[in-house]
C-alpha cells in the first residue's frame, strides 16, 4: 500500500485512458488486493511473493493501465502452476562492486526480482552516488515504473529497463526480432511532485490490443501490423498473427526511432546481463522453457551533481504545466498528469472501475481456483 501511495504522484504512459464499462463494476483497491493474493496464494506461491505481485498489478490498474493489471492476473498463475516460473525462488548476487551488481534471478516472480534489484541499486547509490544492477534470468515484472518510484522514496532518480518476448517488427521486417521492450525513468520535484515516464518502446503494450479484442473495438492507426507487413486495426488479427509497430508507427512517421530505442533496451538488458535477447526469447505466452529475461535497475542520487536539483525540476514542470495550450479544453500536461486525474476518479469512487469482460475473465479464474470472486462496492 506505501507504493500505492507513492503512485498517487505524477506518473505516465502514453495513451493512458479510463476504462468504460456498464453497470457498477466499481471494485475497492483492497479487494483487489486480496482477491490477486488469494488467486497467487491459491497457486502455491508464498504470502510475501504474492503481495509484492498483488501491489504491482493493482497500482497498474488504479492508475488506468489495465493492460498490465488484472488483465495479467491469469498468465501469472498460469506460469507458476505449470512451473515454468519458480514461485518461491529467491534471486541471488553473482558479482558486485561499489556500485554495480550482476544478479541471477533464479527464474523467480517478476517483481520478486525487480524489488530486489532496485533496493540494490538505491542501496549502491546512496553510498557512491551511483547504483547500477542488471539482472538475468527473470520474469515479467509488470509496471516499469513501479520500480524507478522507489528511487524516488528515496529522493533519488530511478531508471529501470526490460526486454520482453519479441512482439515487435523492427522498420522494414515482416516478423518480430524486439520485444515492447519498456523504460522508465522517475525523478523526484518538490512537495511530493515528480516526473515519471513510464513507456513501451513500441507504439503501444501487447496489453492494450488485448483489451481491444476483449472489448472487440478496432485498435488505433499505427499500433500493430497483420502477417505480412501492412499496418492492420484488426485486433484478433493483430494479436494472433501479427506484430506491434515500433514507437512511431510506420517508417514514414519515424517508426525507427522506436525500433532504436527498443535496441537500446536490448542492449542494457539481456545482452548486458547475459540473460536471453532479441528473437531467442521465448514466444509470448509460451511456456515451453523459462523466460530468462534480462532486467536493469538504475539509481541515481542527484545530490551527488548540481544542487538544487528537486527546485529545477519543479520549475520545468510547472512552466510546462502553465504554457498556453492550442485548444483550450486541452491544457499541457507534464509526464504524470493523465495518471494522477484517473488516480483521483478511483479515490473518488472508492474503487476501480472495470470492464464487463475483466469481471468475467476474474470470475472463471476465482472458479477454477477456488477462491472468493470480486466483490463490487
Amino acid at each position: 500500500m506505501e507504493m500505492l501511495r507513492l503512485l498517487s504522484k505524477p506518473v505516465f504512459r502514453h495513451g493512458a485512458r479510463f476504462m468504460s464499462t456498464s453497470g457498477s463494476n466499481i471494485i475497492p483497491v483492497t479487494e483487489v488486493t486480496r482477491f490477486t493474493v488469494d488467486c497467487l496464494r491459491a497457486s502455491q506461491v508464498p504470502l510475501s511473493h504474492a503481495q509484492m505481485l498483488a501491489d504491482v498489478l493493482v497500482a497498474a490498474d488504479y492508475r488506468g493501465h489495465y493492460s498490465h493489471g488484472m488483465n495479467r492476473l491469469e498468465m501469472y498463475v498460469n506460469d507458476v502452476k505449470t512451473g515454468i516460473c519458480d514461485g518461491s525462488a529467491e534471486p541471488i548476487i553473482v558479482k558486485s562492486t561499489s556500485a554495480t551488481a550482476l544478479v541471477d534471478g533464479k527464474n523467480a516472480i517478476g517483481p520478486v526480482v525487480g524489488n530486489f534489484c532496485m533496493q540494490l541499486a538505491i542501496k549502491k547509490a546512496k553510498e557512491t552516488g551511483v547504483g547500477w544492477v542488471a539482472a538475468k534470468g527473470s520474469n515479467h515484472y509488470g509496471i516499469a515504473s513501479w520500480y524507478s518510484l522507489q528511487a524516488v522514496e528515496q529522493g533519488m532518480i530511478g531508471l529501470s529497463f526490460t526486454n520482453t518476448s519479441p512482439l515487435m517488427s523492427p522498420t522494414r521486417a515482416k516478423v518480430p526480432a524486439l520485444g515492447t521492450n519498456p523504460l522508465t525513468l522517475a525523478a523526484p520535484g518538490k512537495d511530493g511532485d515528480s516526473f515519471v515516464l513510464d513507456m513501451a518502446t513500441t507504439a503501444v503494450a501487447l496489453g492494450k490490443l488485448e483489451v481491444q479484442r476483449r472489448k472487440n473495438e478496432p485498435l488505433p492507426s499505427g499500433w500493430a501490423q497483420d502477417e505480412t507487413g501492412v499496418e492492420t486495426t484488426n485486433a484478433a488479427r493483430a494479436v494472433t498473427r501479427g506484430t506491434l509497430l515500433p514507437l512511431g508507427g510506420t517508417e514514414i512517421s519515424s517508426g525507427y526511432k522506436g525500433f532504436g530505442l527498443s535496441f537500446l533496451v536490448e542492449l542494457l538488458c539481456g545482452v548486458l546481463a547475459g540473460a536471453t535477447y532479441g528473437p531467442h526469447i521465448r514466444r509470448w505466452m509460451t511456456t515451453d522453457r523459462a523466460a530468462d529475461l534480462g532486467q536493469c535497475f538504475i539509481a541515481v542520487n542527484p545530490e551527488a551533481f548540481g544542487p538544487g536539483f528537486p527546485d529545477r525540476l519543479q520549475d520545468l514542470m510547472n512552466y510546462i504545466r502553465n504554457m498556453e495550450p492550442s485548444d483550450p479544453s486541452l491544457p499541457v500536461l507534464v509526464a504524470g498528469d493523465p495518471e494522477r486525474m484517473c488516480m483521483a476518479l478511483n479515490d473518488k469512487q472508492g474503487g476501480i472501475k472495470y470492464h464487463d469482460s475483466q469481471l468475467i475473465a476474474c470470475k472463471a479464474l476465482a472458479n477454477t481456483l477456488n477462491v472468493i470472486p470480486l466483490r463490487p462496492l
